[in-house]
């Protein structure tokens, strides 16, 4: 796809600020108040001078410093008002700009975050953002305000002395001239010390999320050195990027003053020999004082907005990473399930064009419990994506309740399929914030008897604050197996039309795993659920089991069935495939 050229980047930003325009033009209309104001004090100077001073009048000199104090009472209020009216319209369009990215975030499929480093994204979703936010809450009222003082300041000037004027004006081309050439070589240093900073990201994200790894390999100083070279390339990126903002902030500033230093020598000269009165000259240099202000806070705001587009565009980069998933505009509302699944001819294919699932095609009756069993990387855990829509298939058809998936609402389908990951999520709460976290109105004494069906009374017994117990950063403080539990305890809650889960006993004792699927079983007794699983307990314990090889379907049927006709299914387990190892179904739902 071809990118969008510059302009159209920034006309996009424009979205996010249309529905705030009444409130800027509110804002825009005080500080052209306030700059109206700043405008008149300079030419104060004049009378002051020659009425006040030079004529030797008392009421004059009264009545001048009294309007020099009132107008610049006027101007500071008007400025906080203004100013504090902007930064709160500017933080709530930064947040929708926020919003926009999170929202996106959250649609795009697993194939996203499987080639995406998650410190780039966050670098870009708060250090990006919050540069943006940054220059657009300092920089653009100012940017306003600089360029109509600096429109007023010169007609000032202009209307004093057109000479004195037009020889302030001649160094201006050279110095807008020296901005924009370093402008464009400001853009790439910006860029460059951006992803530095993600590089850093990520790279603290990965090594303390890995930190028992880390240790375990003594590894400590290997990584120590992998981040001092990272912080010296960011370094390095910033000393790049900081010279070169001196010299596309400072260098145009350097020669606007030494053009100034020019017109006081020639209107010092007019004063001396009477051509030019003192106060008119007094009231020129007031306003000059005043353009080189403003003339050098744009060049200072011109660099700043050059590393907001930097910013800009790498947020963009976000907003417009491809949606594998998108809802039809005319999705059909699924309010009941009996829980029939099918998978039709369903084919993936990997983005390098590697076979994850091929021709897959399998039915699962409502109320049935299937095991997906195979080899690692065959396709399993990629089914459980493919029905709760995460991932649309290349070919084929999946189906809910003989829907296809493609034509339902998200929602609906999240709400009636619940997916139990192989390495849960826990969020940094309590245990039963966790439980609750699908159902957020579900009851205490529903809690308590989803965490019991997933067996983890006798563990809540032996805590001192049993359900309210925090449970750490990603569960940190509980053991996986109690991750685990705790993950099939909230999709219990939800009391899902199906149920998917992923390995949900690998991390579990014998005596638990038995505890687990006798609970799982009870749980969604007349319901259908599909458990991936490489445990033998498990692949006898259901009603079917189907046996995937090279991304391929290659046995179906009952695990007694199964394990007699000596196939696959039987040398994947050997002797733990007889349905002996476990209670039967029945028995379980007993």
């Amino acid at each position: 796809m071809t990118p969008e050229p510059p302009d159209a980047d920034l006309r996009r930003a424009f979205v996010f600020l249309a529905p705030y325009w009444r409130r800027l033009v509110l804002v825009m209309a005080v500080s052209l108040v306030s700059t109206g104001l700043s405008l008149v004090t300079p030419y104060l100077s004049k009378d002051l001078v020659d009425r006040a001073l030079i004529g030797r009048d008392m009421a004059a000199l009264w009545r001048i410093v009294g309007l020099f104090a009132l107008l610049g009472l006027a101007g500071y209020v008007l400025n906080v008002v203004s100013g504090l009216r902007y930064t709160r319209v500017s933080a709530e369009i930064l947040f929708d700009m926020r919003l926009a990215v999170y929202s996106h975030l959250q649609r795009l499929s697993p194939r996203f975050y499987a080639r995406t480093r998650m410190g780039d994204i966050v670098s870009r979703l708060n250090s990006d953002i919050g540069e943006i936010q940054r220059v657009a809450a300092e920089a653009a009222l100012a940017w306003v305000g600089n360029v109509l003082f600096l429109a007023g300041c010169i007609v000032m000037l202009v209307w004093l002395d057109w000479k004195l004027a037009l020889l302030t004006a001649a160094v201006m081309p050279l110095s807008l001239w020296t901005l924009v050439r370093y402008r464009a070589r400001l853009e790439t240093r910006v860029a460059d010390l951006r992803q530095r900073s993600a590089d850093i990201g990520s790279f603290l994200i990965e090594t303390l999320q890995a930190s028992t790894l880390v240790v375990t390999s003594n590894a400590q100083a290997r990584e120590r050195g992998r981040f001092a070279r990272l912080n010296d390339r960011f370094i390095d990126a910033l000393m790049g990027m900081q010279r070169l903002t001196y010299l596309a902030g400072g260098l145009p500033g350097l020669i606007v003053s030494l053009g100034a230093s020019v017109v006081f020598l020639y209107g010092g000269s007019r004063v001396v020999d009477g051509t030019l009165t003192l106060g008119t000259f007094a009231a020129f240099i007031a306003y000059q004082s005043r353009v080189n202000a403003p003339v050098q806070a744009l060049m200072g705001l011109y660099t700043s907005l050059a590393t907001a587009k930097v910013s800009w565009r790498r947020v963009l980069e976000l907003l417009d990473a491809p949606l594998d998933v998108r809802e039809a505009a005319d999705a059909t509302a699924l309010t009941q399930v009996t829980g029939a699944i099918g998978f039709e001819g369903v084919t993936l294919r990997t983005e390098r064009g590697l076979a994850v699932l091929e021709d897959f095609t399998l039915t699962v009756p409502a109320g049935t419990s299937v095991a997906l069993v195979g080899a690692s990387g065959s396709g399993k855990s990629t089914l459980a994506y493919l029905l709760l829509r995460l991932l649309d298939a290349d070919a084929g058809v999946v189906r809910i309740d003989g829907h296809d998936v493609r034509a339902l609402k998200l929602d609906d389908i999240r709400r009636h399929v619940v997916f139990v990951e192989q390495e849960p999520t826990l969020l940094h709460a309590t245990v039963a914030e966790n439980i609750r976290y699908a159902r957020p109105e579900a009851s205490d004494a529903d809690v308590t008897r989803a965490a019991d069906a997933a067996g983890l009374g006798p563990f809540l017994a032996r805590l001192p604050l049993g359900l309210a117990t925090v449970v750490g950063e990603r569960g940190a403080q509980m053991s996986a197996g109690e991750r685990q539990r705790i993950a099939i305890a909230r999709a219990f809650l939800t009391e899902p039309s199906v149920l998917v889960l992923d390995e949900p006993t690998a991390a579990l004792d014998p005596a638990s795993e038995r505890q687990v699927i006798e609970s799982y079983l009870a749980a969604m007794r007349g319901r259908t659920s599909i458990v991936i699983s490489h445990r033998a307990a498990v692949a006898a314990a259901v009603d079917m089991v189907a046996v995937l090889d090279g991304a391929r379907l290659v046995e179906t049927g009952r695990p007694a069935d199964l394990a007699r006709a000596g196939g696959a299914f039987a040398r994947l387990f050997g002797d733990g495939a007889a349905p002996a190892a476990v209670p039967a179904p029945e028995d379980t739902r007993a």
